[in-house]
C-alpha cells in the first residue's frame, strides 16, 4: 500500500510537470564554499538545442547570460551553469565531461532572487522566485542545493516546495571538495524513470481494479 502511494505521489507531480516547458529548473545554490549553480534539465522527449538561450535574476531581462555553450540538451539530460570556473568547479563536484558546465557567469545571485530562464525568442521558459527572507519558512540554499520535493514543484515558481540536499538523500546528493552539499549535474528521476514509474502506476490501478 505505502508503495502504490508513493508511485501515485510520483504520478501526481508528472502530470503537473508534462504541462510545463520542457526545460526547467531543477537545483540551485545561491552560495557555496564552490560557488553558486543553477542546474536545468530537459524534462521532455526530444533534443532541444540551447543556442540563444538565456538566464537572469531577478532584473527579469533576456539575454543577460548567454547559455548558448551548453549545447544541446538531450531528453533527461541536465547542465550546469555557475560563476566559478568550469574546471574547478567540474573537479570539486567530480562531474564527468559529458556533463555541460558554463562557468564564470558574474550574474550572481543573492539570498533573496530570481532565476529566469528565456529561450531564444526570449519567452520566459522557467522562473523560481526565492529567498529564506522574502518567503518566510522557505530554504536557504547557502552551502545546500535546492531540490523539487515533488515534480509539481518543477515550473510552479514556488520556493515552498523545495528543500535542501543532504549528502545520501534520494536525490544522490553527496558532499563537493569544499564541503557543500548537493547534486549537480544529473536530475533524480530522470524522464525515462518516470516513464517506467508510470507504467508501474498503470499496472498498479489495473491490479486493484
Amino acid at each position: 500500500m505505502k508503495k502504490q502511494i508513493v508511485i501515485a505521489g510520483l504520478l501526481v507531480g508528472l502530470m503537473s510537470a508534462g504541462a510545463q516547458a520542457s526545460i526547467m529548473i531543477t537545483e540551485w545554490m545561491y552560495s557555496g564554499a564552490n560557488g553558486e549553480f543553477v542546474e536545468i534539465t530537459n524534462m521532455g522527449g526530444a533534443p532541444i538545442d540551447l543556442t540563444g538561450w538565456s538566464y537572469d535574476d531577478n532584473s527579469d531581462t533576456c539575454g543577460s547570460v548567454d547559455l548558448s555553450s551548453l549545447g544541446v540538451l538531450q531528453p533527461g539530460q541536465s547542465a550546469v551553469f555557475t560563476e566559478a570556473v568550469e574546471g574547478d568547479f567540474r573537479t570539486a563536484w567530480s562531474l564527468a565531461p559529458t556533463v555541460p558546465v558554463l562557468g564564470g557567469v558574474t550574474d550572481n545571485l543573492g539570498r533573496n532572487d530570481a532565476i529566469n530562464i528565456f529561450d531564444a525568442s526570449c519567452t520566459l521558459v522557467d522562473r523560481l522566485r526565492y529567498g529564506d527572507q522574502d518567503f518566510v519558512g522557505s530554504i536557504r540554499t547557502q552551502n545546500r542545493s535546492g531540490n523539487p520535493i515533488t515534480l509539481a514543484a518543477l515550473g510552479a515558481n514556488d520556493p515552498y516546495q523545495w528543500k535542501l540536499a543532504l549528502d545520501g538523500d534520494e536525490y544522490g546528493s553527496y558532499f563537493s571538495t569544499g564541503l557543500d552539499q548537493g547534486n549537480p549535474g544529473t536530475f533524480v528521476p530522470e524522464p525515462s524513470t518516470l516513464a517506467l514509474l508510470t507504467l508501474c502506476g498503470v499496472s498498479l490501478i489495473r491490479r486493484r481494479r
